[in-house]
């Protein structure tokens, strides 16, 4: 058999250019490859920070570059569905509070994606506690005492919240269940109209974002009753948790959550994981999140699934109960 300079130069090309495939397809994730994360709401609210915080760190952590790309609308889930669509490749993520990945779903009608089969969790990486806020002059001082107010006169006692099926709005609803109280709900166009009309006495309670309402608590323009969390915060370990305050077993927060298209390959989900908390575990993140009163958690996959069906239970159930509709 005879071979030809110019046969043994293509093959020398070809053999070349296996080599480099090889050598890409072996490249670490990201490689040079830019990761966009979603975060389903406006740029500049807790959503955003978290989202840039992750991002930051993912990239710091991974090698690579990741960017946050805002997609706000229909309470997170336009940018949710952008990231369900995704090719399940790790360079579209999403990063979502708890009111988009497992409040939503039983708000809406047509997501336009399966909430239960299109992601791919990767880490629960914080959450946000509120506080149960009146004005200082307010005649309750405790939340036994609120309660009792609020049996006296149903439906008379008012609230104020972000919208229908936000967390504020929800956390309420379960608390005014679990105590059998009726109280009127004000919803509002967002977080800030709502605080507005709790400083102008337009409603006598709201469950305001521990960062939105402390500069409030240490002017003493507001009092708070108790606090949303498992545990007391931090930044006002003197207020006491609704469980600690006659409704044992309470919780309620806004979480945050990193996720990947499902199908994402195992590989790259547990780089993504693995940096993830270790990040929302470090001290100079705990530190940039204190000030906003953020509590990083930095859970693992595996423990994902059993909060995802504990949250999914509990706000589905009080959604479904008050029959409470954002379509």
């Amino acid at each position: 058999m005879i071979v030809t300079r110019r046969a043994m130069g293509l093959g020398g090309g070809l053999f070349a250019v296996a080599l480099h495939g090889a050598a890409r397809a072996q490249e670490a994730y990201p490689g040079t490859r830019p990761v966009t994360v979603v975060a389903p709401f406006a740029a500049g609210g807790s959503t955003d920070f978290v989202a840039r915080l992750i991002a930051q760190e993912l990239g710091a952590r991974l090698g690579g570059s990741f960017v946050v790309d805002n997609r706000a609308g229909a309470s997170g889930t336009v940018g949710a569905g952008t990231v369900a669509r995704a090719k399940p490749d790790g360079f579209t993520l999403l990063m979502a509070p708890n009111s988009t990945f497992a409040m939503a779903p039983f708000l809406m009608s047509n997501l336009g994606y399966d909430a239960e089969r299109a992601f791919a969790p990767i880490s629960l990486l914080a959450t946000n506690g509120m506080f149960v806020c009146v004005k200082s002059g307010f005649a309750a001082k405790t939340l036994p005492a609120l309660v009792a107010q609020a049996k006296a006169a149903p439906g008379r006692i008012s609230y104020g919240s972000g919208g229908v099926g936000v967390s504020n709005h929800l956390a309420v609803e379960i608390f005014a269940a679990a105590t059998g109280i009726d109280l009127l709900h004000v919803p509002y166009r967002g977080g800030a109209p709502a605080m507005q009309a709790l400083l102008a006495g337009e409603v006598q309670l709201s469950f305001v974002d521990t960062v939105t309402a402390l500069p409030y608590l240490q002017s003493g323009e507001l009092r708070a009753l108790a606090v949303t969390t498992a545990q007391r915060a931090a930044q006002a370990p003197e207020v006491p948790t609704i469980a600690e305050s006659g409704v044992p077993g309470y919780r309620a927060s806004t979480d945050f959550a990193l996720f990947a298209p499902a199908g994402t390959p195992e590989p790259i989900l547990k780089a993504l994981s693995d940096a993830a908390v270790a990040a929302m575990r470090s001290p100079q993140v705990r530190e940039r999140l204190a000030p906003l009163a953020i509590d990083p958690v930095g859970g693992s996959r595996a423990e994902f699934a059993g909060y995802l069906a504990e949250e999914s239970a509990k706000w589905g159930a009080i959604i479904k109960a008050r029959n409470i509709r954002l379509d």
